[in-house]
């Protein structure tokens, strides 16, 4: 007669264990303790065995039973469930192993040696602060789609919208790679492409000849930090790109030589750099040097001295400054640009300067020691005239430096 959960429940501890039956080879074993366990009798090639499911009242009858009947399954496949359990447990602790976290630093370390330093650094500080976070603890085929859509979401949101469709790209690309090596089964970022949209491009706007005495103004009134408005002043006299400035160290500056050699492990293209530098741009950096010299880099972070300044940092200058939407610190590249075509400067010097990439490699290697005398007179050109535009707002145009 099969059992009922009051039969078992009632059931008492004798001076030796007993078995209650209930169907298909299911009983529970009555422990002299108390104890009541769960057994089912099966037999694979004549032979008698027995499987341990679980304790009542954990393992409930209908627990017991659907167990009963999984198990009986297999045995007429000749698998003993004892060990079909084993093996579905070491599985379970494999799986485990193979988050995506885990799985991700392994394929960037397969993938690192096609990659620049810049591309790798951008690979993995965007995984490191939106992906690790949400899914980096967990297993591969775990992950749904739903997982996946949250993250980039979560980055169109804070409107970084190109960030997104590169994580979803990544995270794609890690599925791929897991699929591969047979730890996982499909790509669940394949789905969502097209889930965010590429913004248009806007080119970083370039301010106008007349526009530059007001902007000087305006930041000579600012009242951030002295660091902010020196790091703004070199950006205008310099013209890198605001990653380049803000991540600068002092072991890259040259005081001597007037010179600062950025690293290619920095550098957009991967390529190393040097910004002659002009005599009101060392006069800056030694200034700066009283107040950050002791730190690795020109512009620490106040609040993680390890770390350079971020990004906000400057945006949120130009916003006080009242440039918000009008003005970015990468539009000092435009400017400079500009400017010093109008004056006559053969272009291949300002791409130079500009840290462009040069297709050809022998010609690049050529450009960066030939050009190097005529860029150091060019930005000396290009520090006086914005000093000049400082002191004599409405009189002082550009140069026709060829007419001169």
């Amino acid at each position: 007669m099969p059992l009922t959960d009051t039969k078992i429940r009632n059931s008492k501890p004798g001076e030796k264990p007993y078995k209650v039956s209930d169907s298909g080879g299911l009983y529970v074993l009555i422990k002299c303790n108390g104890a009541k366990l769960w057994r089912l009798k099966y037999r694979i090639a004549g032979k008698e065995n027995h499987f341990a499911i679980g304790q009542y009242p954990a393992v409930t009858l209908a627990d017991a039973r659907k167990a009963r009947d999984d198990a009986r399954k297999l045995a007429k496949q000749g698998i003993h469930p004892a060990h079909n359990r084993a093996a579905l447990r070491v599985a379970q602790v494999s799986e485990n192993k193979n988050t995506f976290e885990a799985i991700a630093l392994e394929w960037i370390e397969q993938n690192k040696k096609n990659w620049s330093a810049y591309y790798l650094r951008q690979v993995e500080r965007a995984l490191k602060a939106d992906a690790y976070p949400y899914i980096g603890t967990l297993p591969m085929r775990s992950i749904t789609a739903a997982h996946i859509l949250e993250i980039i979401k979560r980055a169109e949101k804070r409107g970084a919208a190109t960030v997104a469709i590169l994580l979803r790209q990544w995270c794609s690309s890690i599925f791929r790679y897991a699929v591969s090596t047979l730890r996982a089964d499909v790509d669940p970022a394949a789905a969502l492409k097209g889930a965010v949209k590429r913004p248009k491009v806007q080119h970083s706007k370039p301010l106008a000849s007349g526009e530059i005495p007001d902007f000087l103004n305006a930041l000579n009134k600012y009242g951030g930090y002295r660091t902010t408005h020196i790091a703004m002043r070199l950006l205008m006299l310099t013209f890198v790109r605001t990653v380049e400035l803000r991540g600068a160290e002092w072991d890259e500056i040259d005081f001597d030589g007037a010179q600062w050699r950025i690293p290619a492990e920095r550098m957009k293209m991967d390529e190393s750099h040097i910004v002659p530098l002009s005599a009101q741009a060392v006069e800056l950096l030694r200034e700066l040097h009283t107040l950050t010299g002791g730190q690795q880099f020109l512009f620490p972070n106040y609040r993680s001295p390890k770390a350079c300044m971020t990004a906000t940092t400057l945006n949120r200058a130009l916003e006080r400054m009242g440039y918000a939407g009008k003005f970015s610190g990468h539009g000092f590249r435009a400017t400079a640009s500009t400017m010093l075509n109008e004056m006559n400067y053969r272009s291949d010097l300002i791409e130079r300067q500009l840290a462009h990439a040069e297709r050809n490699k022998v010609r690049a290697s050529y450009n960066q020691a030939e050009y190097l005398a005529e860029r150091t007179l060019m930005m000396q050109a290009w520090a006086n005239l914005i000093d000049e535009m400082a002191k004599e707002k409405s009189k002082v145009t550009p140069i026709n430096r060829a007419a001169a």
